[in-house]
């Protein structure tokens, strides 16, 4: 099949960057949008000119490293599926394809289509994590969980962290990640300890990184992990009883 990308190109953060057309003639209906850049990469590459870059890890919508906008949509069209994991079986041969970075203040382009990241990193360093002595394991049945709490942490904690929820609020709002995150770990006893103290560190860190909730549900209808848009309620709930319970560690 013949495709024409139109691919986002952009030295650095400093430059301006643009969109440049390119043409593959010999793209297979079974190539993922990664392979499909591999390809172009070659053939660009065989001409003489600076390849493509594009962030790319496992390949297996596993590690959320890979993520871009398609024709408009973080990811691509097919919902619910990480950008490694969209087929050109969902364009037609002949088609025109958009390819460009995450469009969000707090996602500043390093070049082409890359961009840094390391926002979310600061949130999850804020209080993403759980404070457990190291050591030897505990035998598994000496904290017992019940199936509907372990399904629930399981749900949100499904997030892989690729920021599309982000690119595609029009306030570019961390919402869905930041409550995913909450979420999941004030569900299991190993994450209540921390839970007010967690709430208040990652709260004040996506305020200071990223923008209100727009309320639309725009990051729900592209998460590729599917989580589920009431996520984005915990972020105020969990901010509101941090502040009740403001002299306790949870």
């Amino acid at each position: 099949m013949k495709l024409t990308l139109d691919v986002w190109r952009q030295t650095s953060g400093a430059d301006t960057g643009e969109f440049v057309t390119y043409i593959v003639d010999d793209a297979a209906a079974e190539m993922s949008l990664p392979e499909l850049l591999d390809r172009l990469n070659a053939q660009l590459v065989e001409e003489g000119e600076d390849p493509i870059a594009f962030d790319t890890d496992c390949r297996e919508g596993i590690c959320g490293t890979c993520g871009i906008t398609v024709d408009g949509i973080p990811h691509g069209p097919e919902p619910h599926t990480p950008m490694c994991r969209q087929h050109l079986r969902s364009f037609s041969d002949g088609a025109h394809i958009r390819l460009e970075p995450f469009r969000s203040s707090a996602f500043p382009v390093v070049r082409d289509l890359v961009v840094d990241r390391s926002a979310m990193d600061r949130v999850v360093a804020s209080g993403g994590f759980v404070s457990v002595d190291a050591g030897t394991a505990p035998d598994a049945d000496t904290r017992q969980i019940p199936f509907d709490m372990a399904e629930r942490a399981l749900d949100f904690s499904a997030c892989i962290g690729c920021g599309a929820c982000i690119a595609a609020c029009p306030n570019g709002s961390s919402h869905l990640f930041t409550g995913s995150l909450l979420t999941h770990l004030a569900t299991l006893p190993q994450g209540k300890p921390e839970r007010g103290r967690r709430a208040r560190g990652v709260v004040e860190s996506a305020e200071e990184e990223f923008g209100p909730c727009s309320v639309y549900g725009e990051c729900a209808e592209v998460c590729p992990a599917g989580i589920p848009l009431s996520a984005i309620s915990a972020v105020n709930r969990e901010a509101a009883r941090a502040a009740v319970r403001r002299n306790r560690d949870d």
